[in-house]
């Protein structure tokens, strides 16, 4: 990989992504995550070569660098968190789309997100509390937050939110699921015994373990 435009290319593979050229200095052309606006791929022309500004980890910045002479700390960026690339043919494309893959991931992440990534591990024939999901998602205090992402479910069929349930079992309201009854129908369907709008949380509760 050493153009700019195969760069862009792969960077707009990802779900939910935008070119955007925000600068009045046109050299500068990033690619952006639609969900929250952040960008997660500069390129830019630099002593005669394109470069790359790519989100990382810290620890993982200092590996790329260490390996790589041609990654180096983030050009006007915080340079424990972002690493520049420069397309001088000398990293491997693999490492390169790896790196563009591991910086969407960082700036793409958002609670929702992994709280529906964590509601789409429960197996069938279980339950999660709220709490756990929570967990799950990073943060054991947001329950909350939990209720009101799978209220506002983009994918039913995929996100299994129905498997939630309260601490102690108890279904959520009818609305949530668009009609009496459809939660415990669809955990019926799981091979998950209902009584009285509880589950046995001893008997089919789930962990993530």
């Amino acid at each position: 990989m050493k153009t700019r435009q195969e760069a862009l290319e792969y960077g707009l593979t990802f779900e939910d992504t935008y070119e955007d050229t925000p600068f009045s200095d046109t050299n500068w052309v990033l690619v952006r995550y639609r969900g929250n606006g952040k960008a997660f791929l500069w390129t830019y022309e630099r002593n005669g070569y394109i470069n790359l500004n790519v989100k990382t980890e810290p620890e993982k910045a200092y590996f790329w660098r260490k390996i790589y002479s041609s990654v180096q700390p983030g050009y006007h960026q915080n340079k424990d968190h972002w690493n520049t690339v420069i397309l001088d043919g000398s990293v491997p494309d693999k490492d390169i789309r790896l790196m563009i893959a591991e910086s969407y991931d960082l700036v793409s992440d958002s609670p929702t997100k992994r709280i529906y990534e964590a509601v789409k591990t429960i197996p069938r024939g279980k339950v999660a509390t709220y709490g756990t999901i929570a967990a799950l998602a990073g943060n054991p205090k947001m329950a909350r937050a939990v209720g009101n992402a799978l209220h506002n479910n983009p994918d039913p069929d995929g996100i299994p939110c129905y498997r939630v349930v309260n601490a102690s079992g108890r279904l959520a309201d009818a609305f949530v699921f668009g009609g009496i009854n459809v939660q415990e129908k669809l955990l019926k369907e799981d091979g998950i015994e209902v009584i009285n709008g509880y589950v046995d949380i001893k008997r089919y509760g789930w962990t993530g373990q």
